[in-house]
């Protein structure tokens, strides 16, 4: 019996020391794990650091370089005045780093876990560069930061406004020296000269995204205006740092479509109508102006819903580079939207409406009539 009871005793022991063994060995390798930042670049900066040379203009001999990949990344969101040089990309791209060895690097990625920036900062070392720092909490900590904000590039831009996203876009621009003269589909002008006078055009939903662009890299008046917005509240804020002459070049100079008037007042002809439906749809703002739920049921492709009832309030927000188009079922609501523009937006002159019956169809498909008498 005693043989026995030291048996199970020591058997017990040796599992209770097997298992402290096991607990502790766990601990260690968790703990040696946790502390393996052999990767990590030694210069290490704060968002507080950055935020002195991510403004207009940049300092000379200051660039910040974005390592995460081009798209999607960098496109939908970087740190203002970044530079993307996307670490995979690197050896590539070294012509783009100033010749100035003494320059200031600040390289970033995509948060603590992100090891490109820090990879990219030993290359430029290796390179010669004697001041070069890594911003690791990166894009992320970047946002964290209270009236931080990203910059958006033209892509992104273009993909927003093609698919007719719920945004507004403000041109921070003078009004009769920029703006009139060409600006973004969609966008309204708050000159930042007049924001204060003006913050009753921003929309009541602060959480609704607001882009605000200028004259390109060299201009602050995009940046003034988003942090002025920030300020009142705003929580969806993006800067479009390089402006209208990167859309110009990027988008290049479209033509708009050529409107055959009908014969009321404002009206489009439906031969004309029908021949930029096929061939060029998106060369016009098409806005179908009936009830959601008679437009839930069939409507024009691209065509936006805004019901009559609902127009006058966003009349303002209606892009002038392109024709606006009115349309409804019978024409009588889409030609009260014309005369609703009139009086609203005089200046407005590329604004027509389709004067005739239209039946839309479950399988897609539509059938435009003359009106009747």
């Amino acid at each position: 019996m005693k043989i026995r009871r030291f048996f199970t005793l020591g058997l017990v022991i040796s599992l209770m020391t097997l298992v402290a063994i096991g607990c502790a060995t766990n601990q260690q390798t968790k703990e040696t794990a946790a502390a393996d930042t052999s990767w990590q670049y030694p210069q290490i900066v704060d968002a507080a650091f950055v935020g002195q040379y991510a403004k207009v203009p940049m300092q000379d001999d200051v660039m910040i370089i974005d390592s995460r990949p081009y798209k999607p990344k960098y496109v939908k969101g970087h740190i203002p005045m970044a530079v993307s040089m996307p670490y995979t990309q690197f050896d590539k791209l070294t012509h783009l780093l100033p010749e100035n060895k003494d320059a200031l690097l600040i390289f970033y990625c995509g948060g603590l876990k992100c090891k490109l920036s820090h990879k990219a900062a030993y290359k430029s070392e290796a390179m010669g560069y004697t001041n070069v720092k890594v911003f690791a909490k990166g894009f992320p900590g970047w946002l964290e930061v209270p009236g931080n904000y990203a910059s958006v590039s033209v892509e992104w831009v273009k993909k927003q406004v093609d698919s007719q996203a719920d945004m507004m876009i403000v041109d921070s621009r003078p009004k009769r020296k920029k703006y009139d003269k060409g600006h973004l589909p969609g966008a309204i002008s708050i000159p930042t000269t007049k924001f204060d006078s003006m913050v009753g055009e921003l929309p009541q939903d602060k959480d609704k995204l607001l882009v605000f662009y200028c004259g390109g890299l060299k201009c602050k008046l995009s940046h003034k205006g988003a942090k002025k917005s920030i300020a009142l509240g705003y929580t969806n804020v993006k800067v479009f740092s390089t402006g209208y002459p990167s859309w110009k070049a990027y988008v290049g100079d479209q033509a708009p479509a050529k409107i055959t008037a009908g014969k009321e007042e404002g009206s489009i002809e439906i031969a004309a109508f029908e021949k930029i439906l096929k061939e060029d749809p998106k060369s016009i703002y098409l806005v179908d102006v009936r009830d959601a739920d008679e437009y839930a049921l069939g409507s024009f492709k691209g065509a936006v819903n805004i019901p009559v009832e609902n127009l006058e309030a966003k009349i303002k927000s209606l892009p002038t580079t392109k024709p606006v188009v009115f349309v409804c079922s019978t024409g009588a609501r889409s030609g009260e939207s014309f005369y609703m523009v009139q009086d609203v937006r005089p200046e407005m002159k590329n604004v027509y409406y389709l004067e005739a019956e239209i039946t839309f169809n479950k399988d897609g498909s539509y059938k435009i009539d003359e009106p009747q008498s």
